[in-house]
């Protein structure tokens, strides 16, 4: 399935497998976790560019994607940054992306429903911001221009 972009407001997302899309059975494949492969499918449909990043591997990875695949999601990539990428000894462990969507985040998984309101409140465009925005150095700030900040606004 090819994804359309729709928007220029699309995101990178890695999303884990095991206890976030399925519950935490693994080396076993876990029931759907409420609202999981509905809420994949909308982030689709607004254009973000889904990686599957995972810890499984070898025939546990292509069973967890065929299952994803059952369940109507395809991704752009599966523990890689872009499909046709070479992973070596040199290639980053950890995926280029805007957002990680994973149950081990500090304070566990949200839900679903939650992900969904924060990436798309109200069904408006995407909402990505830092609780901390000074820890992340790539951040950027809207910059104030000269007159912006002599006259204050």
């Amino acid at each position: 399935m090819e994804q359309q972009f729709i928007n220029n407001n699309s995101k990178t997302i890695a999303i884990d497998f095991d206890g976030t899309i399925v519950e935490h059975q693994y080396p076993r494949i876990g029931k759907e976790m409420l609202f999981a492969f509905a809420t994949i499918k909308e982030l689709q449909k607004k254009g973000h560019k889904l990686i599957l990043h995972t810890y499984r591997t070898g025939t546990l990875l292509d069973e967890a994607v065929e299952y994803c695949k059952q369940n109507g999601v395809e991704f752009y990539a599966v523990n890689k940054n872009y499909p046709e990428e070479v992973i070596t000894e040199s290639t980053p462990r950890k995926l280029n992306v805007d957002v990680f969507i994973d149950d081990r985040n500090v304070g566990g998984f949200l839900g679903w429903s939650a992900v969904w309101q924060i990436l798309h409140p109200e069904g408006g465009e995407f909402n990505h911001t830092y609780k901390n925005p000074e820890a992340h150095h790539n951040y950027k700030k809207e910059e104030k221009s000269f007159l912006q900040k002599l006259f204050g606004k």
